[in-house]
């Protein structure tokens, strides 16, 4: 599972992130999103309801879409993502989730900085690394991380503006993971209309770029 969901990824390029305080328009914002092109989306634990939403978009979620679970921390956090469908989880540190979402059988995005957290990270059973927040060394950081770490999937989170993402691409990041920056307000009841704008915007910029 973690070869394939990371080819998935890599050919998607960017996942939405939603940390909504509206159960019922964070689902409508997944929605949103899937029937703009998206296909990989993660609902944060901090958002209303979240397990639940989880649960609502699984069952809706077109084919070839994924809906993980963000800032997933314990061993409990990840059993209870895995019982509501969610089919991958990220987290934003060296957590005890990591381990307890691979005896889950979910791929897991685990959020390292440093070398050491990077290296850890994969040690503990992670698919993929979420350097974040990527925003503190941008673009040249990531870089310099995959000169002596070139195997190892990342995945860049953290301030990523529209202008960013190709630059991370560039730099070697299997995509980008964007919340606020796309979300809006969407997720609190707000514009969808320009939610949909954004995810265009994003996915043009994402899947414009060429190796």
């Amino acid at each position: 599972m973690p070869r394939s969901f990371i080819a998935g990824f890599s050919a998607a390029r960017v996942m939405a992130i939603i940390r909504g305080s509206d159960a019922a328009a964070s689902v409508e914002t997944a929605r949103t999103l899937f029937a703009e092109g998206f296909r990989y989306v993660e609902v944060s634990l901090t958002t209303k309801d979240a397990l639940h939403v989880i649960q609502v978009i699984r069952e809706s979620a077109p084919a070839g879409c994924s809906i993980g679970a963000g800032t997933v921390l314990t061993a409990r956090d990840a059993a209870d993502v895995a019982a509501a469908g969610g089919q991958f989880i990220v987290t934003p540190a060296v957590t005890p989730s990591i381990e307890a979402g691979v005896r889950q059988g979910l791929p897991v995005v685990a959020g390292a900085l440093s070398p050491t957290e990077v290296w850890l990270a994969m040690q503990h059973g992670a698919s993929a690394v979420k350097l974040f927040p990527a925003s503190v060394g941008g673009p040249g950081y990531l870089r310099s991380l995959r000169d002596p770490l070139p195997d190892i999937p990342f995945l860049a989170v953290g301030g990523v503006g529209l202008t960013d993402v190709v630059e991370y691409l560039r730099a070697g990041a299997v995509g980008v993971g964007v919340g606020g920056p796309l979300v809006g307000d969407a997720a609190a009841g707000g514009d969808l209309a320009a939610l949909r704008e954004r995810a265009r915007s994003y996915l043009a910029a994402a899947q414009g770029f060429s190796a």
